[in-house]
């Protein structure tokens, strides 16, 4: 929680200010039973006149005003101050997840990271903005009622005395239990959070295989377990204003009854049992405002607990802060030295003993089976993970040592998931290059053969929706692709990232691949055989070993693995041969 409080250090004013404010506006409201008192007494009961009384009334009006006015202030400062936290505590949230490394994000999880940059971060700033407005104010108003009423009459006051320790400890005693209920709650919240959004994403898998009515009945269970825990958490937090309202009317009935003997005697006047009436009902609003203000606070701790543990995730991969030295021109621009990767908590090694050259220029193919690690060794060139033994090196330099920024100019990537951002066409392209000419993205769209997109699109102004919802498969992966020929970056990856073209579209694309002006490096991850049959380089994966390199004439006499993709790809054209 200590974590989170430098977030208002930019409010210490307001975090001044509110709670004063506040304090103002409960001195001004105790004082007005007394006033009431000297109504009841003098104006009426001695028949001090009409005179008396206007004042009397005028005075009440008077710090009815100046309350109003101390709460407005309060309210804003509060507000401010809790708006301003939230809103750095977001960022900065948002910045850290961004700062982490695939791992991390592997780890946490997507519905996670949403939740607490969501419903969390929205807990704690209730909690900052309750806690300025009634944490020193109701506990002010309580004990100065309880003064108030012992200048009044020292012996009734023993009743608030009784009565408010009474109301602590059924404040206490509910809070302990149900601070515990709460935690639960949350957790209980996440998994249907994590249960929903499940079904939002995969609904079309979901209708596909016929799936609705058990995931229906799965996400009933797990909403009926939320609701029964809430029950659970509002059935032991509902005891609070019944209690607290039985203790405080016997402390009134007490109050009236004691009041009225000692009026009968002439040691107290009417006007002060009704002053007397009046702070003890002070009293009960403001338990019960701190008991709520309790289970706020309670709820924003929790909450603030677990936006701490997200910070305190520190990334894995540490990042050079200047770039140093100039652009090689180093004939080899791609080097992996006995490379080895290990997902966290993947058990076994992903990549083993990885070693191959690539000379600048080159166009690399990886093939191999599903899961061979074709995917996870590309990722290690632009560093989204890091080797967990060996080597990467790029342009001669491993690319530990690279600035995050020098090594992102290097290297473009389009990957299996093609993923477009709501805005135009225009704007998406410049994700690749944020000052592109509009002659260089149309040579990009052009070479990712994607001008048909773009003209039934209206043009480069052609609205994208969330996620490119309103494109096919194959118009979002030459989208994709196009952005990253925007970027003329020396090393191209390919990840998979033309599976939803046909085959003339396909080959079109690596023909114009091949005439980019800029001439990169490209590595093509397929799983088909002809979209990297022509490439300089085929790697060949097979359990994240390196089962052979060489061309495709060379593999087919020398890898078993190669020729059986080939063969299981092309049977009729072999059969025939």
């Amino acid at each position: 929680m200590k974590r989170l409080l430098i977030y208002l250090q930019d409010y210490k004013k307001e975090c001044v200010l509110a709670p004063l404010f506040k304090m103002l506006e409960a001195s001004f409201e105790l004082l007005v039973p007394l006033v009431i008192a000297a109504i009841i007494d003098t104006g009426i009961g001695e028949s001090a006149g009409k005179g008396y009384i206007t004042k009397a009334c005028l005075i009440l009006f008077a710090l009815a005003f100046v309350g109003l006015v101390s709460s407005v202030t309060a309210q804003f400062f509060s507000a401010k101050a809790a708006v301003g936290y939230a809103t750095k505590l977001r960022n900065a949230l948002f910045g850290h997840l961004q700062s982490m490394s695939y791992s991390e994000i592997d780890t946490i999880g997507t519905s996670t990271m949403i939740t607490r940059m969501t419903s969390d971060v929205n807990q704690t700033q209730t909690g900052v903005n309750m806690f300025l407005r009634l944490f020193l104010r109701s506990p002010f108003v309580v004990f100065g009622a309880m003064i108030m009423a012992y200048t009044i009459d020292a012996k009734s006051a023993i009743s608030f005395a009784v009565a408010i320790v009474l109301l602590l400890v059924v404040v206490c005693g509910i809070t302990k239990i149900s601070i515990p209920l709460m935690k639960q709650v949350q957790g209980q919240l996440d998994d249907v959070l994590l249960t929903a959004r499940e079904n939002l994403v995969g609904i079309r898998v979901i209708r596909a295989f016929c799936k609705e009515e058990e995931e229906v009945q799965r996400f009933a269970e797990k909403n009926m377990k939320l609701t029964a825990g809430q029950k659970k958490a509002g059935s032991v937090s509902a005891l609070m204003n019944p209690l607290t309202y039985i203790i405080i009317n016997l402390a009134i009935v007490y109050l009236i009854w004691t009041g009225a003997v000692q009026v009968d005697r002439g040691i107290l006047t009417q006007g002060q049992v009704v002053a007397l009436y009046n702070y003890m009902s002070q009293i009960l609003v403001e338990l019960i405002k701190l008991a709520n203000l309790i289970i706020t606070l309670n709820k924003a701790l929790a909450s603030a607990n677990r936006i701490a543990d997200v910070f305190e995730i520190e990334t894995s991969m540490e990042w050079k802060r200047n770039a140093e030295g100039e652009d090689s021109l180093a004939e080899d621009i791609v080097v992996f030295k006995d490379v080895c990767l290990s997902y966290a908590g993947g058990g076994e090694e992903a990549l083993s003993d990885i070693d191959f050259t690539v000379k600048r220029g080159q166009t690399i193919g990886i093939i191999g089976g599903t899961g061979s690690g074709k995917s996870s060794l590309v990722n290690l060139i632009p560093r989204f993970y890091d080797a967990t033994r060996g080597e990467v090196l790029v342009d001669g330099k491993n690319v530990r040592e690279y600035a995050e920024e020098e090594l992102e100019k290097k290297i473009a990537v389009v990957p299996q998931k093609a993923v477009l951002f709501k805005g135009t066409i225009e704007s998406n392209l410049r994700w690749g290059k944020e000052d592109a000419t509009a002659e260089e993205m149309e040579q990009a769209i052009a070479a990712a053969q994607a001008e048909d997109v773009v003209k039934a699109k209206g043009g480069l102004s052609g609205e994208v929706a969330q996620g490119g919802k309103n494109l096919s498969g194959g118009q979002r992966q030459r989208l994709t692709i196009a952005r990253a020929f925007v970027k003329q970056a020396p090393i191209l990856i390919l990840d998979d990232s033309a599976s939803a073209l046909d085959m003339a579209t396909d080959a079109r694309l690596r023909a114009a691949i091949r005439s980019l002006s800029y001439q990169p490096t490209v590595f093509i991850v397929s799983q088909r055989t002809n979209a990297i049959m022509d490439a300089d380089r085929i790697i060949v994966l097979d359990d994240g070993k390196v089962e052979g390199i060489g061309t495709h004439e060379e593999l087919l006499s020398t890898c078993v693995v190669y020729k059986e993709i080939y063969e299981s790809q092309f049977k009729k054209e072999v059969s025939a041969s």
